[in-house]
């Protein structure tokens, strides 16, 4: 049987599928990417898709934007039609705001290559294998609470909220899909002024993050790999 394609839904021109889409490519997948910024408006409707993948954003996911509201109402298609549907850093905020939760002022921002702590949950280690901590890439200051019925995965010292579960959809606060030219653009792209008054606790530098991506990344893509092969698993099996 042929795999109906995978709609990816993008905010922002510098905020692109990236890895997603490298492994999209690799495993011969048909995708679709719908890129607002770039004038394209999201499908009204999921029909003829086997699986959602929602993108990240420097926008808040409580904006008053047709876009964002466009994602949400595509999710909960996803839901009530068991499409696997993947959140990215906004993306998973706007899945958790569609089914309930709120969106605020994550406890302290995250940039860069940061630390989290994946639960000992079943659902948690079949997302992101042995329980333990992960380096992963990380670029936010707002995050999601946990919806009902949701299964909380993992979390990190500056935002607890990092990952949450429901059925076969799997909402990130962090950013699995960079590769290296996504992040290197991303460092570069503010000033060194632009991280002064930052808590160097859970904010890196633009330098210490570029020095951190040749053993990180790797390991992440490989997380990745997993993460996505998990997600078409089941769009496989509907």
């Amino acid at each position: 049987m042929t795999m109906r394609p995978v709609l990816i839904l993008q905010h922002l021109n510098t905020d692109g599928p990236a890895y997603l889409q490298t492994w999209l490519q690799t495993q011969g997948l048909a995708h679709e990417v719908y890129n607002t910024q770039a004038g394209q408006e999201f499908p009204a409707s999921l029909s003829g898709y086997g699986a959602l993948a929602i993108l990240g954003g420097e926008m808040s996911a409580n904006d008053d934007l047709p876009s964002l509201r466009r994602a949400e109402a595509l999710f909960l298609q996803a839901v009530q039609a068991g499409v696997p549907t993947l959140g990215h850093c906004l993306g998973g905020q706007l899945m958790a705001r569609a089914l309930g939760a709120a969106v605020t002022a994550s406890p302290a921002p995250e940039i860069g290559w940061q630390p989290l702590q994946v639960h000992k949950a079943p659902e948690a280690q079949a997302w992101f294998g042995p329980e333990g901590e992960r380096h992963v890439y990380h670029w936010h200051s707002e995050t999601f609470g946990l919806p009902p019925g949701a299964v909380w995965l993992a979390q990190s010292p500056a935002c607890p909220h990092q990952a949450f579960a429901l059925g076969p959809h799997l909402a990130m606060q962090f950013h699995v899909e960079v590769d290296e030219n996504k992040l290197r653009y991303w460092a570069l792209e503010n000033e060194e002024a632009w991280f002064e008054g930052l808590p160097p606790t859970s904010v890196q530098r633009p330098a210490a993050m570029l020095a951190d991506t040749a053993e990180r990344l790797p390991v992440q893509q490989a997380l990745a790999r997993r993460i996505y092969a998990r997600w078409m698993a089941f769009a496989a099996g509907r």
